[in-house]
């Protein structure tokens, strides 16, 4: 009787929480009409209330990470569009930080790489028009524009007083992912840069490595993921398989079955186990830190550089009703020690930092290079 009476208790007050919850959330939803009356009635200027609703959609999603975003109609059209022939860009990859346009990394050989754009960068004007209060996609659509047609961009930079001004040319960004030549003094030292994890990047991967393991002279090999944004989850995956025999690479941890996963490497190391420098800084996020920190976690890399940005979700495009979209973390990723990237990326086993106002990856003052040149001939 008394289990009876207790198993009772316990279902009316789950009941009763249940109820209080769904209450309290008809109470918010009968605030916010009340709130979007006030506006429209009383506030100094006339309103579009649709307008209002998408800043209010965008700004719950927001309100989750920095790489959720609501896209109006209007705009996830013109975000699925081919930017071939139509569009220009400025080649780098933004997310969102206390509601503030933030660089995650700049692409190589691409307008802003070169005008000096740099990973941790603010972006607080666009064409003189203030980006704090917009949306990462109204941002996005801002920087964007007819190929051949200028951008103003107004920096702000960690450790520089004054707010910088660059001058942008928009142009079709087409990523050639893989670089790959011979370097060191005895020629024994294959080095592969790799710009992003896109489609077919695990295809080029490979192919150098072939070429280099039919040189004998190769010893070992240099992988260069500075400003390396990231891309797909199989490739990161993919090319990790490649420098290992055996062992986790990464786990998706999600709400849903589906999206919790662990994969792992097939036998067969494409290099035969040779030594491996992984370089990365700021500019490396996502599949970029996948790769590095699965090599950490296992000790079949040295790490080089600088601390990586941090970013560990997995996004997914979701087509709305209205015609719109949004982008929503549906996971994060994991490393094999079952610690998590995300806001804190990977740390390098080796701390190099960025020496000068000078410096520039792959020339004469790219001293992060030099350095790991020097550690594999030693």
């Amino acid at each position: 009787m008394k289990k009876i009476l207790i198993l009772s208790i316990i279902f009316f007050n789950s009941l009763f929480t249940l109820a209080y919850s769904k209450n309290n959330l008809y109470d918010k939803i009968d605030l916010f009409g009340e709130v979007l009356e006030k506006i429209k009635n009383d506030y100094v200027d006339d309103v579009d209330q649709l307008e209002i609703m998408d800043s209010a959609i965008n700004g719950v999603l927001q309100s989750l990470d920095p790489y959720s975003a609501y896209m109006s109609p209007e705009l996830f059209k013109e975000m699925q569009t081919d930017t071939s022939g139509k569009f220009g860009g400025l080649g780098i990859e933004i997310g969102m930080e206390a509601g503030v346009v933030k660089v995650i990394s700049p692409i190589d050989d691409t307008p802003a790489a070169k005008a000096g754009i740099k990973a941790g960068d603010y972006i607080v004007k666009i064409d003189k028009e203030q980006v704090q209060g917009k949306s990462l996609m109204e941002a996005v659509k801002l920087m964007r524009g007819p190929i051949g047609t200028s951008v103003d961009l107004t920096i702000r930079r960690k450790n520089v007083k004054k707010p910088l001004e660059f001058k942008i040319t928009r142009k079709v960004i087409e990523v050639q992912s893989v670089n790959s030549r011979i370097l060191g003094d005895q020629e024994n030292l294959g080095y592969i840069r790799l710009k992003s994890f896109n489609s077919n990047s695990d295809k080029q991967i490979l192919t150098t490595i072939k070429k280099f393991e039919k040189n004998e002279k190769i010893k070992g090999y240099l992988l260069d993921l500075r400003n390396n944004p990231g891309g797909l989850l199989t490739q990161a995956i993919n090319i990790t398989d490649f420098f290992l025999n055996d062992g986790e690479i990464v786990s998706t941890k999600g709400r849903n079955i589906s999206e919790t996963r662990k994969f792992f490497a097939r036998k067969g190391d494409e290099t035969n186990g040779k030594p491996l420098i992984v370089l990365i800084n700021y500019g490396s996020a996502s599949a970029a830190e996948i790769f590095a920190g699965a090599l950490k976690d296992h000790k079949r890399a040295v790490i080089l550089g600088e601390n990586s940005y941090g970013k560990g979700s997995v996004q997914s495009i979701i087509p709305l009703r209205n015609g719109g979209g949004m982008r929503l973390t549906i996971s994060k990723y994991y490393l094999p020690s079952g610690k998590s990237i995300s806001e804190v990326g990977v740390t390098p086993d080796i701390l190099v930092k960025e020496a000068g106002n000078d410096f520039k990856i792959n020339s004469a003052k790219d001293n992060q290079l030099n350095y790991a040149i020097k550690l594999f001939n030693s």
